[in-house]
């Protein structure tokens, strides 16, 4: 969502709706711990009239709940899973977290189901959701963004990667901070504070770190990202960095939580790169599918009588 923290350096966060992950995270992946992979769950039958861009279908029970969300982590880490079932799998993921971080009341019956090579994993994943929730206000309103595909995963861990080794911040902090703002990309919309791009700068700012660069390309934007959180002292304390970047204890600490899962899990990126763009409305979570385009914001009510979720 459209958030504007008045102490901000770098921007207002327009995200803050994709939710997402404290741990710090290391910059190095190391590989993912073993797991045995079981088949996805099937889509149940009413997923088959499904509108295009509603939400994915989820168990009502929170054990059952959780014992497809671990079906589907499990897909996602399998490399025989076809593409067409890694976007299903990460797509029920993410409304899965976003349904369980929104019951805290469902945590002894849902944690107790995950595996032990998941549950920290899980943890972050739901920390990070229920902080960025605590930053999300729920508006009556749709926001003036477009939808877009995001830039190509390898390209985007490409320029993470060239980032960290020119400015010395860990690329997966890189990638959760573009995660958080605009969901690596997908959101096209400038912030209430006239933040801009995929890793939301203000002008000023972009100015200063930005080389001369495009604000809206991405490797622009992530090396400038890059460049402003080494000169925040990411070095020597980086929870002080993405502070700057964000003047929220928890941007920091979902931050933190993302970077975590992405940093120690190769496979964890590829989950979020598939990810939708939800916003908090008083309708409830209201997913914006890729082609939504809106110039000036509109009532939730009447794109939902034209967009079912």
């Amino acid at each position: 969502m459209v958030t504007v923290f008045g102490n901000r350096a770098v921007a207002a966060s327009l995200v803050i709706v994709s939710a997402m992950l404290g741990g710090v995270g290391c910059s190095k992946s190391t590989a993912a711990p073993a797991l045995t992979v079981v088949p996805a769950p099937m889509d149940d039958p009413v997923a088959a009239t499904t509108p295009s861009g509603a939400q994915p279908r989820l168990a009502s029970d929170p054990a059952q709940l959780a014992d497809d969300l671990v079906a589907d982590e499990l897909a996602l880490r399998n490399p025989s899973t076809p593409e067409s079932a890694l976007i299903a799998a990460a797509r029920r993921q993410q409304a899965a977290y976003r349904a369980i971080g929104r019951h805290p009341d469902w945590d002894a019956v849902t944690r107790s189901r995950i595996p032990a090579a998941l549950l920290a994993t899980y943890d972050l994943n739901i920390d990070a959701r229920r902080q960025l929730a605590a930053m999300s206000p729920v508006r009556d309103t749709l926001p003036a963004w477009r939808i877009v595909p995001p830039a190509p995963a390898d390209e985007l861990l490409g320029y993470y990667r060239e980032a960290e080794a020119a400015t010395g911040v860990a690329w997966n902090y890189l990638a959760a901070i573009n995660l958080i703002e605009t969901r690596l990309g997908s959101i096209a919309g400038v912030s209430t504070a006239g933040a801009q791009g995929p890793m939301q700068f203000l002008p000023e700012t972009f100015a200063q770190y930005g080389q001369g660069g495009d604000v809206n390309a991405p490797r622009d934007a992530i090396m400038a990202a890059g460049r402003y959180l080494a000169a925040s002292g990411f070095a020597t304390n980086r929870d002080r960095a993405v502070y700057a970047y964000n003047h929220a204890n928890e941007y920091v600490r979902a931050v933190s939580d993302y970077a975590a899962v992405i940093g120690g899990d190769p496979a964890a990126f590829g989950g979020y790169y598939r990810w939708d763009v939800y916003y908090n409305t008083t309708a409830g979570d209201v997913l914006l599918p890729i082609g939504y385009a809106e110039t000036s914001r509109i009532p939730v009510a009447d794109y939902l009588a034209t967009h079912p979720q």
